[in-house]
């Protein structure tokens, strides 16, 4: 019996079973709140209640990134937890644009089969949760995957719709995230020149731009003209936030992986290639070669320009190990057709990306062999004064809630998901407050909080406007523009509460000065651990003056009547 895999069928079946099975985790497990995952519900929350951006709100970014969440909270509703199975559908299209590309640059079926597998552990499996920098680059994966069909299409008309739908997805890529997006747009003009050149379709890149110019043009022109005001593109209040010193910086200093990437690319390149005169001539190839160099480029820029989290960037992963592995698996014979050689491989390549899995067992193995904790006793001459790995730093820190202690939320909009328990008795103080239960149709509220969901929770209707942020963060979500209207709207009362995410140690994440406002003018009535750690934020909770305040024991007993 034959231990290889000759059928093409079976290949793309493990493929898929690798990008689709492993996208479908999350759908069966508990998440605990994710940091800024706040931004994310709320411009699904508006899209899909009807509000037009930069009409009804404003966003220093295009609205790209919210299209298939707010598609998502249509289908199964607003909670936090069709989030996540947003990302779901995001993490397979991406799988499956980057299985396109490979399968058009005839990468062999070993090779491709792997770098699958490196893809999805190194860049979808643990991204759980939409956001902007991820989703801008897999709208530019499936733009790379039509045009580089479109370079080997028969006929014109398959061509130019190919085409066409390559400008459109480069374009939702720049209306995501306009620095992933730009590069997206400069490494497919990249593609094209070349594919020009050896083809002689100079028609290809004219049709392409003009295609972009519309599309962007349908796109935009219905949101003048505050589209102007708030999108991002270096024009006043926006400021682009960056040095070249940040680049040298960045990329001179550290980027190894990048780096070493780039040296075995090249080697495999000198070593591979015999005659660069007729190499050039070979488009599969140089147009692999061209992909991977602008990858990686692309991802030495990203991680300046996205520098949070850290590991935006890390798509390059998978097209550096795709183009490396193949030419060495030409260069040294190395035969992927078996399945002893593909399991061997399959087991290499999970402990590379072990990190991506490990934490999911380590929760078992941590029970199974349980580490006796380190004592620290430096005033008990009766015990040694223990010190290791687990305690060699002393913990200050007296509000810290570890997420072993964490805990579920009664409001279905939070269904599965965990929160300190300080958080959650706080929203349900919230949902008690006597102004909520007595303005339950009418209430006005301003929620300067990572706890957007309550929006629907209480629920209270969103405010709307043209110079209205999507959020507040002062100097990139909003400006002193905005500031001042929320000043002159707390001084005048206009809100019955106002929910005020204290976080000191990010510079204005929530404007600092609208506290004092919130501090003069109205009456801090609670205040409890913000949904994040480390748990360096507070959520104060503010109610107009001679609005009806808490009494203790009947508020209580609310609070327990609602849990």
């Amino acid at each position: 019996m034959s231990n290889s895999f000759p059928n093409a069928r079976k290949w793309a079946v493990l493929e898929i079973l690798i990008i689709v099975l492993l996208a479908l985790v999350p759908l069966f497990t508990t998440f605990p709140y994710r940091v800024n995952i706040f931004l994310s519900w709320e411009g699904a929350y508006r899209l899909s209640s009807g509000q037009v951006p930069f009409k009804d709100y404003g966003s220093p970014l295009g609205y790209g990134f919210w299209i298939i969440p707010a598609l998502f909270f249509k289908l199964f509703g607003p909670q936090m937890i069709t989030l996540v199975k947003a990302q779901v559908f995001i993490n397979i299209i991406a799988g499956l644009s980057f299985r396109s590309i490979l399968k058009t640059l005839h990468v062999t079926p070993g090779v491709r089969l792997l770098s699958v597998l490196v893809f999805v552990m190194s860049y979808s499996f643990f991204n759980f949760w939409p956001w902007y920098n991820h989703t801008v680059i897999v709208y530019e994966l499936v733009a790379i995957s039509f045009l580089l069909r479109a370079f080997f299409a028969e006929g014109k008309g398959g061509r130019y719709l190919l085409i066409a739908l390559a400008a459109l997805f480069v374009f939702l890529s720049l209306f995501t995230k306009q620095d992933g997006g730009g590069m997206a747009l400069m490494l497919c003009l990249a593609l094209l020149a070349y594919n020009s050149l050896e083809t002689r379709r100079w028609l290809d890149i004219p049709v392409f731009l003009v295609l972009f110019v519309v599309i962007a043009a349908l796109f935009i022109v219905p949101l003048m003209p505050g589209f102007a005001y708030w999108f991002n593109h270096g024009q006043a209040p926006h400021s682009s936030r960056l040095a070249l010193n940040d680049f040298t910086d960045e990329i001179m200093g550290g980027s190894n992986w990048i780096k070493i990437y780039v040296l075995l690319a090249a080697l495999c390149l000198f070593a591979g290639v015999k005659q660069w005169g007729a190499f050039i001539h070979e488009r599969r190839e140089v147009l692999f070669a061209l992909l991977t160099l602008g990858v990686l480029g692309e991802a030495a820029i990203f991680q300046v320009t996205s520098y949070t989290p850290p590991d935006n960037n890390i798509f390059f992963h998978s097209f550096a190990f795709a183009f490396i592995a193949s030419w060495l698996c030409r260069l040294l014979s190395v035969p992927l057709r078996t399945g002893s050689s593909l399991a061997l491989a399959t087991v290499l390549i999970l402990f590379w990306w072990s990190g991506t899995w490990w934490k999911y067992i380590g929760r078992y193995t941590d029970r199974l062999f349980p580490v006796k904790e380190a004592v620290y006793a430096p005033n008990d001459s009766t015990h040694e004064n223990v010190v290791s790995r687990r305690n060699y730093m002393v913990n200050t820190d007296t509000t810290d809630v570890p997420v072993s202690q964490w805990t579920f939320s009664r409001l279905p909009v939070f269904h599965k998901i965990y929160m300190p328990a300080p958080t959650v008795a706080g929203i349900d103080r919230v949902m008690a407050l006597p102004v909520v239960q007595q303005k339950r149709d009418n209430i006005k509220v301003l929620n300067m909080t990572e706890l957007t969901p309550l929006a629907a929770a209480m629920p209270f209707k969103l405010e709307t406007g043209q110079d209205y942020p999507l959020w507040y963060h002062l100097g990139v979500g909003m400006f002193n523009r905005q500031l001042a209207a929320f000043k002159e709207k707390v001084r005048t009362h206009h809100y019955d509460v106002v929910l005020y995410e204290y976080a000191p140690t990010l510079n204005n994440f929530f404007p600092f000065t609208l506290r004092g406002e919130l501090q003069q003018h109205y009456q801090l009535v609670d205040s409890f651990l913000a949904p994040r750690r480390p748990t360096n934020a507070m959520i104060e909770v503010y109610v107009a003056e001679g609005a009806p305040r808490p009494v203790t024991d009947a508020f209580l007993h609310k609070v327990d009547t609602l849990r």
